[in-house]
């Protein structure tokens, strides 16, 4: 870990001095995301992707993001890597990858510590990689940007990257081109990119997405594996409950742009308090014992992110909505703690919210 260390704090480190940010914070976890905003201008109105997410991840844990598609989960990935046209988008807020702030930072300070110190698995990796040049040519471009070696030194790590991550015969696959892959293969090679320098923070986009379920569980075997022998902090974007309870730690639901519930996998899948993760869970097929009561779906569909409805943004779709005396429709409810290190964002009471699931949902799933 020294290595790693010494590597984040070496002559490329970002001077965070002059902002404002640095000065005014110490950040106390591997990676802290603080009120992040990522808002994108349209002809129609401003589109609020993300609007004022804040969560914490140290390194060797995994932190597992759900969400309907349109929650903010992909755009909050693709905000901490950097890879936002800043033209095109308003981002705000603080991002702290290992003391150092991104949002404030160049973007070429931030493309420094891309790939190096930070790196993802896309969700799609046959059009995330060039179909013109072979698997090994880009596991090796990879590696070369942050690694002073030559190309025959960068081939042999690339043949070993592709051996770890299961990959038969990586000495002659690795001459291959992307679409010679099957898809388990191709999601396989990109991991090997993403771990080709060993980076402290790993996010995973949708990594089992279109894949049968032996390789989904090759593959999230395989992160976790390569995690224990990185000790790296990773990220878990995915609307399957089932893949974030076999990987993850902690559980971050969003909804409409914001975290509507944080908390440990216990928490939020045995003790959950907010509507919206009740549906999510209630929606979701089980395998482990006998169901009484059909699935439960969640009524309506997502907002637009450029009209959200005022107060409660799950307000309109929410069976409970009644009785917060109105605030659920006035007031947006703020991220509090319920228990400790359970956060909630809720205008029903906290005893309440235990009640209903104990006595109305729980029966039910």
């Amino acid at each position: 870990m020294a290595g790693k260390a010494s590597k984040a704090r070496g002559a490329e480190t970002i001077d965070t001095a002059a902002t404002g940010a640095a000065a005014a914070h110490t950040p106390s976890a591997f990676l802290e995301v603080r009120d992040l905003k990522i808002h994108f201008p349209s002809d129609d109105g401003l589109v609020k992707s993300v609007d004022g997410l804040s969560f914490e991840l140290e390194r060797g844990r995994t932190l597992g993001i759900v969400g309907e598609s349109g929650s903010g989960k992909s755009v909050t990935s693709l905000g901490i890597l950097g890879l936002h046209n800043r033209r095109n988008a308003k981002v705000s807020g603080e991002i702290w990858l290992d003391g150092q702030e991104l949002v404030g930072a160049t973007e070429e300070q931030v493309r420094r510590l891309r790939g190096r110190d930070m790196a993802m698995i896309f969700q799609d990796p046959l059009s995330s990689m060039h179909p013109f040049y072979t698997v090994g040519q880009q596991i090796v471009e990879a590696y070369r940007i942050h690694h002073d070696v030559s190309k025959k030194a960068a081939r042999k790590h690339a043949i070993e990257m592709l051996g770890r991550v299961g990959i038969p015969k990586p000495d002659r696959r690795v001459d291959d081109y992307p679409h010679q892959f099957s898809g388990g293969m191709r999601q396989r090679a990109m991991i090997a990119m993403a771990l080709s320098c060993d980076p402290e923070l790993l996010i995973a986009d949708e990594p089992t997405t279109a894949l049968d379920v032996t390789v989904q569980a090759q593959i999230l075997d395989l992160i976790r594996d390569l995690q224990r022998e990185f000790n790296s902090a990773v990220i878990m974007i995915t609307h399957d409950l089932g893949v974030v309870a076999e990987l993850s730690d902690d559980i971050l639901v969003m909804y409409g742009g914001r975290s509507v519930e944080y908390g440990s996998v216990e928490d939020v899948f045995h003790r959950p308090e907010h509507p919206y993760t009740w549906g999510l869970l209630g929606s979701m097929p089980r395998l482990d014992r006998d169901r009484t009561e059909r699935l439960m779906p969640i009524k309506g569909t997502p907002p637009s992110l450029i009209n959200l409805p005022p107060g409660c943004a799950f307000s309109p779709r929410c069976a409970f909505e009644g009785l917060t005396d109105g605030k659920a429709t006035t007031e947006r409810p703020e991220l509090r703690e319920s228990a400790p290190g359970h956060k909630v964002a809720c205008h029903l009471p906290a005893e309440r919210r235990r009640q209903i699931w104990a006595e109305e949902i729980a029966p039910k799933l």
